[in-house]
C-alpha cells in the first residue's frame, strides 16, 4: 500500500499548541527552557511504506510496510525530508553543502523537516510533566515485549495529544547538535527503541551520534512548521 503523500501533513500529522519545555543534560548538571511555537507532528514515525515510496530505498532489517523505518542516518532522514517536500510541491526546509556534510534549516518553510529535540519532548509529554505517558507494555514496543524487533506502527496505546509510539519501537533523530565543543557534528536522538529495557524509555532520555550513523532501531519523525495564523484541519 501507498501513502497518499500530497495530503501527509493533513492525514498524518497533528498540531501542537504553544507552550515551553524544561530540558536537562544530566551528563554535565543543566537545564534550560525552551519556548515552542504550534508545529505540527506527525502521529506516527516514517514508515518502511512511506521511505520507500519517496527514496526507492528499502534499508530495514526487521520488515515490514507499516513498520517504522530504521537504519537511516541522520543525514539520511534530512534527504527524506526534503525529498518529500519536493513531492508536495513545498519549499524544502533544509539547503544541503554540495560536500553533502553542512545543513542549514529554513524555519520558516512549509516543508517538512525533523523536530527540534524540545518540540520532541514537549510532543511526547503532552501537556504533562510526566516521563512516560501509560503503562509502558501499553505504549511501547520495547525490551521486554517486542521479541527483537520493530512492530506496525500505532499498535500501541498513543499519549494525550494522539501521537503513537513516541516511546520504544524505534529512537527518532532530531535536528539539534548534541554539544560541538565536545562532540563535533553529533546529533540528538530521542524516545527510547525496541531493544532498551522499560528505563531507556522516558521522555527525557537523550542520546546522541554522528550524522552517518545509522542502527536497527533508529528512525525518524516528521515535523512541520506553522505559522500562527495558519488555520489547519
Amino acid at each position: 500500500m501507498s501513502y497518499e503523500v500530497e495530503t501527509y501533513a493533513k492525514n498524518q500529522m497533528v498540531k501542537i499548541p504553544r507552550g515551553e519545555i524544561v530540558l536537562r543534560d544530566d551528563r554535565i548538571k543543566h537545564k534550560w527552557k525552551v519556548e515552542i511555537k504550534p508545529f505540527l507532528l506527525a502521529k506516527y514515525p516514517v514508515t518502511q511504506d512511506l521511505y520507500y515510496d519517496i527514496t526507492q530505498k528499502a534499508p530495514s532489517s526487521s520488515k515490514g510496510n507499516q513498520n517504522p523505518v530504521e537504519n537511516v542516518s541522520w543525514y539520511d532522514a534530512i534527504q527524506f525530508c526534503n525529498l518529500l517536500s519536493q513531492r508536495e510541491g513545498l519549499r524544502e526546509s533544509y539547503s544541503i553543502s554540495s560536500n553533502g556534510e553542512d545543513v542549514t534549516c529554513d524555519w520558516e518553510s512549509e516543508g517538512y523537516r525533523l523536530p527540534t529535540e524540545a518540540e520532541w519532548e514537549y510532543g511526547c509529554r503532552a501537556g504533562t510533566t510526566e516521563v512516560i505517558y501509560g503503562e509502558i507494555d501499553k505504549i511501547a514496543w520495547y525490551k521486554e515485549n517486542s521479541i527483537g524487533k520493530t512492530h506496525e506502527a500505532g499498535k500501541k496505546e498513543p499519549n494525550a495529544w494522539g501521537l503513537y509510539d513516541m516511546l520504544g519501537n524505534v529512537w527518532e533523530w532530531c535536528w539539534d547538535v548534541y554539544d560541538e565543543k565536545v562532540y563535533g557534528s553529533y546529533r540528538i536522538f530521542r524516545g527510547g527503541g525496541w531493544s532498551d529495557p522499560a528505563r531507556g524509555c522516558l521522555a527525557s532520555n537523550r542520546r546522541r551520534s554522528h550524522p552517518t550513523f545509522y542502527i536497527d532501531d533508529l528512525g525518524l519523525r516528521l515535523a512541520k512548521s506553522l505559522k500562527e495564523f495558519d488555520v489547519y484541519y
